[in-house]
């Protein structure tokens, strides 16, 4: 999927925003204090994506996936990105560890 610089930007907005509303209050807090780090990184399938989410409930990291509604670049229904976390970087790693900056 070819999307814009600002869609993704949009788009990890969403995510980033989905997945912190799933966490519990303890670690939204932690991760406000200590300076709400995000980071953008690429998939290279709807499949790896899904693997990952899969990968993140199983280790209990808060995850959601966003679903566009089509009003600007792709049709309604698209899948266009995962929040994960907040959540400590070393259990973070153990999903996302092996993907690429965008």
């Amino acid at each position: 999927m070819n999307l814009s610089k600002g869609k993704i930007a949009v788009q990890a907005s969403h995510a980033a925003i989905l997945a912190y509303d799933r966490s519990p209050r303890f670690i939204r807090s932690r991760w406000m204090k200590s300076g709400q780090k995000k980071v953008v990184l690429g998939v290279k399938s709807l499949e790896e994506l899904f693997s990952l989410k899969e990968m993140a409930e199983k280790l209990g990291i808060p995850c959601a996936v966003v679903v566009d509604a089509g009003l600007t670049e792709v049709p309604p229904g698209t899948v266009t990105a995962l929040g994960l976390g907040p959540e400590r970087a070393e259990l973070l790693d153990r999903v996302t560890g092996k993907l690429k900056l965008l």
